[in-house]
């Protein structure tokens, strides 16, 4: 996806939408778990086959040869470069980094075709080790659903991550979960209330570190739910009701009539966000410029142009 000849042909899968737009804005950290493991470039490729209730990663041509407890062991080799990393770009399809729907032959059943409900090792592990990381397959980003979705993901750990690091205490969590509500609301509103009923613990709970795990953990969970048109109008017209002493009839309507052309998918998500950053800007509301939910990733990544 970098562009480093690393498959098991010494060819690459350099990917332009990562390289060329997204590695303006963030620092990538290559690695390949087949390479790392010891398999060599070029390679013999290798396939997941199930064995003995377990899914092995073995040699195509020779399944004797087995890499799998190579692959598995790779991420302890590695743990050390991924502390910092805030987000993890998988490769599809792969044996060894595949995050869905991986083939998975059946030796005793040669004739049949694989079942598509494998795991990649490196990325089977990749999870274990950390659970709140947020990971996604370069064949996915090409959803717009699913690459806004990543990319607000990892801002908001890292934020997460720097709040961490800067000291946690309660009133930090409070202002956190505040700058999120919005974000929180349009992915899914039954979590939002539960991580407000921890938020509000966060004072006068007796295991603050314990509270801060569980918040991160539910945290994560709701915001890999995608976000509909629905759960997006919602969440601007909640956003409008800040302007509601501020616009004249005419505004308000024009307004009004924008979300509900983006909730019937006559425009994308960007349009009645433009249109609300222009009021908020005449009409500033201190509350609402913390938001997160109005700038959650660099504009120019134009990511709500699709939604």
């Amino acid at each position: 996806m970098i562009g480093h000849e690393v498959r098991f042909d010494a060819g690459h899968k350099r990917d332009p939408y990562i390289t060329n737009v997204l590695g303006q804005y963030f620092d990538f950290v290559p690695l390949c778990p087949e390479v790392g493991a010891g398999l060599g470039i070029p390679r013999p490729t290798i396939h997941l086959i199930r064995r003995d209730d377990t899914i092995r990663a073995v040699n195509v041509k020779n399944e004797t040869i087995d890499h799998t407890d190579a692959l598995g062991a790779y991420i302890h080799t590695v743990i050390s470069q991924l502390q910092d990393v805030c987000g993890y770009i998988l490769k599809k399809n792969s044996p060894s980094c595949g995050m869905e729907r991986v083939k998975v032959y059946n030796p005793d059943k040669p004739k049949l075709p694989p079942e598509r409900d494998g795991v990649g090792i490196f990325a089977r592990g990749l999870r274990e080790h950390f659970p709140l990381l947020p990971i996604e397959e370069e064949g996915r980003l090409c959803d717009p659903v699913l690459r806004e979705n990543f990319i607000e993901r990892v801002f908001v750990y890292h934020r997460w991550r720097s709040l961490v690091a800067g000291g946690p205490t309660p009133a930090k969590l409070v202002d956190f979960h505040a700058d999120h509500k919005y974000i929180l609301m349009a992915h899914d509103q039954h979590n939002a209330k539960q991580l407000g009923q921890l938020v509000a613990q966060a004072g006068t709970a007796a295991d603050f570190p314990q509270l801060m795990a569980s918040y991160i953990q539910l945290l994560m969970a709701a915001l890999e739910k995608r976000v509909t048109r629905g759960h997006h109008a919602n969440v601007l017209m909640h956003l409008m009701g800040y302007l509601k002493t501020q616009l004249d009839g005419e505004d308000r309507a024009e307004l009004l009539e924008t979300i509900h052309d983006y909730r019937s998918g006559y425009v994308p998500l960007v349009v009645p966000i433009t249109l609300l950053k222009h009021h908020f800007r005449r009409h500033p509301n201190a509350y609402i410029e913390r938001q997160h939910y109005l700038n959650p990733h660099p504009g120019k990544l134009m990511l709500r142009n699709q939604l």
